[in-house]
């Protein structure tokens, strides 16, 4: 449609997507993985002996929940983000109300993360080499912008996914699998740490080091300190982008008109679970007349399938009970949907 936006409106949708990484982050390593850690079925059981822990995990979920409140427009399902730009632009008092917040909350989680490297040992040592895909950028840590890249090696346009994700059914499986190179491709934090690892922020680095997070990391399981190393590293990064804001100074920005006109477009950003296509066709009267969404989870069916086979076979002379837990925590460590993320896995034995 030929929309620009203005540099400020750039700046506020990079606090959005942070503010998306962080509050998916902690929910998953908070809640979802870290019951595995300390050997109970949930985070319930957590609060009788680990209150402590379950009071960083809840204040940081908090956090992330109020900036995403005040820069998307609610918590989650953003609203505030249109073409062109924002619906409603914070004032400069509310983000440097949020900057303080953000400083704040560093001690919680270095906490935080210094109780999960103690358990860290209670995540198998599993290894099985697969392709990663993310975004890439020159300039940064690739979330909002760049183009695709595998450690397979290449890079391409956005606008070339399709060549990339083939996308293909199965008779088992209502959801498309993908693959490229090989026989599957995994996305998410653990990809992006692979492939953009240099410029995370001084702190990610620090922690992905003491976990000895190092690229290329082929364990799944470690997919979870990623998305550790990366809540800290969206909190760096999101205080950094709130000083340019600060001192360039907000300015109330309208959206422009939009003038519609035939045309597909593409799109891509890396989001909590991975990257993520957007690929829409409109006609000259402004109707979408075809659409194509090629999401996370989707991406990681086919690679989950792989790891299960390779992974399986390593428990067989473990107790039922056990077996079950640790294929639960393979599911789990991609961060799929939540439905699919919860304690629970039917397993039959023959």
């Amino acid at each position: 449609m030929g929309i620009d936006i203005s540099q400020q409106s750039r700046l506020l949708r990079k606090l959005a997507l942070h503010a998306e990484n962080m509050q998916s982050h902690v929910l998953h390593v908070g809640y979802l993985a870290a019951p595995d850690l300390f050997g109970v079925g949930s985070v319930f059981p957590m609060i009788a002996t680990h209150r402590d822990v379950v009071l960083k995990i809840v204040a940081l979920h908090r956090l992330s929940n109020e900036m995403s409140d005040l820069i998307c427009g609610r918590t989650t399902h953003p609203i505030n983000l249109v073409p062109g730009g924002l619906r409603n632009t914070p004032s400069g008092r509310v983000l440097s109300e949020l900057r303080e917040k953000l400083l704040s909350s560093i001690p919680l989680f270095t906490a935080l993360a210094e109780t999960i490297l103690q358990k860290a040992d209670a995540l198998p040592d599993f290894h099985r080499e697969t392709e990663f895909i993310c975004l890439i950028h020159d300039d940064e840590y690739a979330l909002y912008d760049g183009d695709i890249t595998s450690t397979d090696g290449g890079r391409w346009a956005v606008e070339d996914y399709e060549g990339i994700t083939n996308e293909f059914v199965v008779p088992y499986s209502t959801a498309k699998f993908t693959r490229h190179d090989r026989e599957s491709y995994m996305v998410g934090a653990l990809a992006r740490f692979n492939l953009n690892s240099r410029h995370l922020s001084s702190s990610a680095r620090e922690w992905a080091s003491r976990f000895g997070l190092a690229p290329v990391c082929h364990n799944p399981f470690m997919n979870n300190i990623a998305q550790l190393v990366e809540f800290i590293h969206s909190v760096e990064d999101s205080i950094s982008i709130l000083d340019a804001l600060l001192e360039r100074g907000i300015e109330r920005e309208k959206t422009p008109e939009v003038n519609v006109r035939p045309g597909r477009g593409i799109g891509a950003v890396d989001v909590p679970r991975g990257i993520l296509f957007h690929d829409y066709t409109y006609d000259e009267n402004g109707i979408c007349t075809k659409a194509n969404c090629v999401i996370p989870t989707n991406q990681n069916h086919n690679n989950i399938n792989e790891d299960f086979k390779a992974f399986a076979p390593t428990l067989l002379d473990l107790p039922e009970k056990e077996i079950e837990l640790k294929l639960e925590m393979l599911v789990r460590a991609y961060d799929p949907c939540i439905s699919c993320s919860t304690h629970y896995l039917d397993v039959k034995w023959i």
